[in-house]
């Protein structure tokens, strides 16, 4: 049985040496790609790409124009995106709408690979695909698959070489095996015991809400209408003039931000909406089965420092047979993911169970010296994969990872389920569909190598540039250049000057992390609407810290307010919103969970005494709790100044019952659930114990033991 495990474990883990075959070769490949785009638009008549991006309010003037357009489609996540895209490059006249923001759903919680997971491979190998060009957006990664019997290293050895063959070409970097010294050289955080060596492999990551968005916004481009929250309410028909069927023409829609309704009438409607596909579905007819069937994947975010910068990891084979993904992104770690049954729902949670999976698969590959803390999950998210039945099938049951494309009896046609792998095919596969079945004008597929938003204008060192020209700090352009590509020099004409010898411009939203306010002011040019938008997808601080994107938020939406004219009460509700997608969709809830009126407190007794002593320091007048006033009185005391807003936060992220004072009973909770790993980086367990040892420090030394004196 373990020997036909390994053996189709070789199937699954050999197909990540071909990560480049994904899009992932455009570092070798970018002067020639770079250099030919010129030609391919030039000989093969792709319609004029626009310098000017449309803003949001054009692109609804031109969806209410009254014209009919040859493609809508309704969704704006990768396949959707990918669809216009494709459309508009063939001289389409295509419109795109989508409820939420683009990518507000599967497509950005995604593991960030470009294969999407191992069990994709094998039909990944079936139809290579390169995707659109991205260079700035992408990058090879090597993942590790550590190896801890012998008998195993031949058998995904051999699986990987084939992997590597079929590649040829096209494979940037070949896999390699590695011995147990240099394994762990490379990967110090891995567990030794009885580690045989290991086996690296190549995939491709990327940022994948900012891959989504640079699609929409070259189809925006290339002559696209597209609109995010504006939302589909019902389909329209009219009678076909040859048979007398019911046709679909378009869509009545709503503006979600005005409430302002309109028709937007089409030659052919594409539904790509991903896990909500069979709503559309029904829209088109009532009676038609379920081909969805979602399944919810949750991922982590922990610090950095639990991977090397440059080197994941995999196990694949977990306690119940899934697979876990161990990889550097953004200088965090993430780990995922889980796959589980889920009901379709536009706000996804991530449960403490499945959480406490990941951390315990995480544990049994990292060594006895790292301890793996519940406390140190900075971040969480569910995304819900579109898996689906092909209806057209006689196998009715079998759910299907790759994709489907149908046309209902009144012509709606649906994609249907795929990953970030293939959405390039996927979407050439439907607008062919849609050409044939709608007897559109339009030739081939003219996708293939073009280049996305930003990737016009890019280099490997264009970061340098963007410091010496406007004085931002090396890792901030370094982020600016990884994400807008050749438009971060827009970015940075608009930075704020900082005041300071260095940098010269570009304030930061929060201190640990590389985001400007002037990606707030850019963000609103690309089709920003919310602070949800700026903290999820514009940038992806709610995906690697939530505690640090709640800090940043007020600034956010000061600036939004400036840009989008929001009243005070629009202000308030976005705040309001934008906490409590923090709190239930990224993790916060059950991060504050680890802490609560009823957790137990598991001290030893001098650990008691200790923790008693350092609050009395604070609780002179032995009230049995403690206030602002307090902490102020304290670091007034040691010369340290906090703003009184800061310190409200930080007894606010302690006090359980909310009546604006730390008890005793708290405090020894909080140190109980930081000793246990439950709880990390609490702010006020460290300015406590930091204020403690200044104090001590600063206590008077007895003459006696002074050697006297005056």
């Amino acid at each position: 049985m373990a020997f036909q495990k390994a053996v189709k474990g070789t199937a699954l883990i050999g197909g990540g040496a071909i990560a480049t075959v994904f899009g992932l070769s455009q570092f070798s490949q970018y002067r020639n790609k770079h250099g030919a785009l010129g030609q391919v638009e030039a000989e093969e008549g792709v319609p004029v790409r626009r310098d000017h991006l449309p803003s949001r309010e054009q692109q609804l003037l031109a969806l209410q124009s009254g014209g009919e357009f040859d493609v809508l489609v309704i969704g704006g996540g990768a396949t959707g995106c990918g669809c216009a895209l494709d459309a508009a490059t063939r001289g389409l006249k295509t419109a795109l709408l989508e409820r939420d923001d683009f990518s507000s759903g599967t497509s950005s919680r995604s593991t960030k690979l470009i294969h999407g997971g191992v069990r994709y491979l094998q039909k990944a190998i079936m139809n290579l695909d390169f995707e659109q060009s991205a260079p700035h957006l992408s990058a090879p990664l090597p993942i590790m698959l550590p190896i801890y019997k012998w008998w195993q290293l031949p058998y995904y050895w051999v699986g990987i070489k084939l992997y590597d063959l079929v590649a040829g070409s096209q494979c940037l970097k070949s896999s390699y095996v590695l011995t147990k010294a240099r394994a762990l050289e490379l990967f110090p955080m891995l567990r030794r015991d009885k580690l045989v060596g290991a086996i690296v492999y190549y995939d491709g990551q990327h940022n994948d809400a900012r891959m989504n968005l640079a699609i929409a916004l070259t189809a925006a481009r290339y002559g696209a209408a597209t609109a995010n929250y504006t939302e589909v309410r019902h389909l329209l028909k009219r009678p076909d003039t040859g048979s007398g069927r019911q046709r679909v023409c378009g869509v009545r829609c709503r503006d979600v931000i005005t409430g302002k309704e309109f028709d937007v009438r089409a030659k052919c409607v594409i539904n790509a909406t991903g896990p909500f596909t069979d709503s559309v579905r029904r829209m088109d007819d009532q009676e038609v089965p379920n081909i969805c069937q979602p399944s919810a994947g949750v991922h982590i975010v922990m610090p950095g420092y639990y991977s090397p910068d440059n080197m994941g990891l995999l196990d694949p084979a977990t306690s119940d047979g899934r697979v876990i993904f161990f990889l550097p992104w953004e200088k965090m770690t993430i780990a995922g993911t889980t796959d589980s049954p889920t009901d379709v729902t536009s706000h996804p949670i991530p449960t403490e169970e499945d959480i406490n999976f990941i951390l315990s698969e995480v544990r049994n590959y990292l060594g006895a010296d790292v301890e793996v803390r519940r406390g140190d999950v900075l971040a969480a998210w569910s995304g819900i994969r579109p898996l689906v039945t092909n209806p057209d099938s006689k196998d009715t049951q079998s759910l299907s990872r790759n994709h489907v494309v149908t046309v209902s009896d009144s012509g709606l046609i649906t994609i249907a389920g795929g990953k970030w792998t293939t959405y390039r095919a996927m979407a050439r596969d439907t607008i062919d569909t849609a050409i044939r079945e709608h007897s559109l004008k339009a030739g081939s597929c003219r996708t293939m190598g073009l280049q996305l938003e930003g990737a016009q204008d890019w280099s490997p060192t264009l970061y340098i540039r963007l410091v010496q020209d406007y004085g931002l700090e090396s890792e901030v352009a370094q982020h600016l250049a990884s994400t807008y590509g050749g438009k971060a020099f827009e970015v940075a004409k608009i930075a704020q000057v900082t005041g300071k010898r260095w940098p010269i411009v570009g304030k930061r939203l929060v201190s640990e992390f590389p985001y400007i306010e002037a990606e707030v002011v850019y963000g609103v040019k690309e089709y920003a609407r919310t602070a949800v938008d700026i903290i999820s997808r514009r940038t992806r601080l709610a995906f690697l810290n939530v505690q640090a994107a709640h800090e940043a938020l007020p600034r956010i939406v000061d600036i939004m307010a400036k840009e989008l004219n929001w009243c005070e009460q629009k202000k308030k509700e976005e705040l309001e919103t934008a906490k409590t997608f923090l709190y239930y969709e990224m993790g916060y809830k059950v991060k504050t969970d680890q802490l609560t009126d009823s957790s137990e407190i598991s001290l030893v007794p001098s650990d008691i005494e200790r923790y008693k002593k350092r609050f009395h320091m604070f609780d002179k007048d032995k009230k049995g709790f403690i206030t602002i006033v307090d902490v102020q009185r304290v670091l007034q005391s040691i010369s340290v100044q906090i703003d009184e807003n800061t310190l409200h936060e930080i007894l606010n992220e302690v006090d359980l019952n909310k009546n604006g004072q730390v008890e005793l009973n708290e405090f020894l909770q909080l140190m109980s659930a930081i000793q246990k790993g439950r709880v990390s980086g609490s702010r006020l367990a460290v300015l406590m114990k930091s204020a403690e040892e200044k104090l001590r420090r600063r206590q008077a030394i007895p003459v006696d033991r002074s050697g006297g004196g005056l």
